[in-house]
């Protein structure tokens, strides 16, 4: 059975997680393209005021009606951050969006900087949101859940089109197949850098998360239809982002399970 985080925001709302009133188009493309606005309704943007003005640093994705999940590396104490949500283009008020405040921002007591070794972080927003068509949560995969070799999982995010290339203005999704632990941590691949808690995906060198892609979700599909949130974006090549045989490397949602129920329970 299905493993959720809290049981009453399910309860307390018409929406299950994972399940958007607007499904993806999920065309196999090559690269990433523009997505079928509000298909992928827990997908955020986690801002900072690091310039002096709200901008998009990473993504992230909500799990309940008042947490989000993010990556570690995205969060820097100087500075104050909101999420938006119920957002597809940055650039342009939108209906049915609202931005929230982060009352709370927890990163793993182990995280590792140089060697990204648990990117992982949870930010309680300042009031839990009503889900809509546009909001609503994803959901979490099973404790130690593993991901098969090849499975068909969608990057999505704002990050940049290319390399050197502009954040995107609308939201992007990208399909990056699977890469098993065996394989991506070959020598030729990750090697050690490649840990059994995280999930390797892409590679071929045309298609990848990209700089301010890092903190948001893998999105993979489950025979019931509802999606999980498999992974958070991590870190790439320092060579670029569409480097063959550098998959974008994601922190292994289900392997931080219990640390995501404890933070949830305790703060």
């Amino acid at each position: 059975m299905r493993r959720l985080l809290v049981l009453a925001f399910v309860a307390a709302s018409a929406y299950g997680c994972g399940r958007p009133t607007f499904p993806p188009v999920l065309n196999r493309v090559v690269a990433g393209e523009d997505v079928r606005p509000h298909s992928w309704p827990w997908q955020v943007s986690l801002q900072s005021d690091s310039s002096g003005r709200w901008r998009h640093v990473c993504g992230g994705t909500l799990i309940s009606a008042d947490w989000v999940l993010s990556a570690a590396h995205c969060i820097n104490d100087r500075y104050n951050y909101r999420v938006e949500l119920g957002k597809h283009s940055l650039k342009v008020n939108e209906e049915g969006s609202i931005a929230s405040k982060a009352a709370t921002i927890i990163t793993h007591d182990d995280y590792s900087v140089m060697l990204s070794r648990n990117d992982i972080a949870l930010i309680k927003l300042s009031s839990p949101v009503t889900f809509s068509d546009t909001i609503m949560a994803a959901c979490l995969p099973d404790q130690d859940a593993i991901l098969p070799h090849g499975a068909q999982c969608y990057v999505t995010g704002w990050g940049r089109l290319s390399t050197s290339g502009s954040l995107a203005d609308i939201l992007q999704q990208a399909l990056l197949p699977v890469v098993g632990h065996d394989v991506c941590s070959q020598p030729d691949w990750w090697s050690v850098l490649a840990t059994d808690k995280m999930v390797c995906a892409g590679g071929d060198g045309i298609t990848a998360g990209c700089n301010g892609d890092s903190g948001g979700p893998l999105n993979c599909q489950n025979p019931d239809g509802s999606w999980d949130v498999h992974g958070v974006v991590s870190f790439g090549s320092g060579q670029g982002c569409n480097v063959f045989q550098k998959p974008t490397v994601f922190t292994q949602v289900s392997s931080y399970i219990d640390w995501i129920n404890w933070v949830m329970t305790n703060n």
